[in-house]
């Protein structure tokens, strides 16, 4: 198969995948009183730490404005909280709260739960390779980005 027509069929899967994913995702996280864009802020402050806003943005691929409006809806629903930076008094950083951090852990749950469920049927080495392609794959869209 020539190249192009390859990268065609892997545009189609990927896309088709994130859009399943997305919905599913809402589906899931929603019901948990958060968006989906709020719980990837959630997300982004448990694997990284208290962040900076520039630095939740960038890791969220999303302008600082938008990223300011998902951190003011956290904010009034206590499940972030901005503390000074350590390092300059004068900035801000932004931490999770004990419930934000219990509301990531089982929104994380259910979807790992569903991802179980998903695969349960698949070989193993099967998985593997997606798992590698996957992750090469974000590794270039990375790049791609200057990231």
């Amino acid at each position: 198969m020539p190249r192009l027509a390859r990268a065609e069929e892997l545009y189609e899967a990927v896309n088709q995948l994130i859009r399943v994913h997305q919905f599913r995702d809402r589906d899931y996280i929603c019901c948990h009183d958060v968006s989906v864009a709020q719980c990837y802020a959630l997300e982004t402050l448990v694997k990284r730490g208290p962040l900076r806003l520039q630095a939740l943005a960038d890791e969220m691929y999303l302008d600082k404005s938008t990223t300011s409006r998902v951190v003011d809806s956290l904010l009034r629903k206590q499940y972030v909280l901005k503390l000074h930076d350590p390092d300059d008094q004068r900035a801000i950083q932004l931490s999770l709260t004990p419930s934000g951090e219990a509301l990531y852990q089982t929104i994380h749950q259910d979807l790992i739960s569903e991802e179980a469920s998903m695969i349960k049927d698949v070989p193993p080495e099967v998985v593997d390779g997606a798992l590698t392609l996957i992750r090469q794959l974000t590794i270039a869209a990375r790049n791609r980005l200057g990231s």
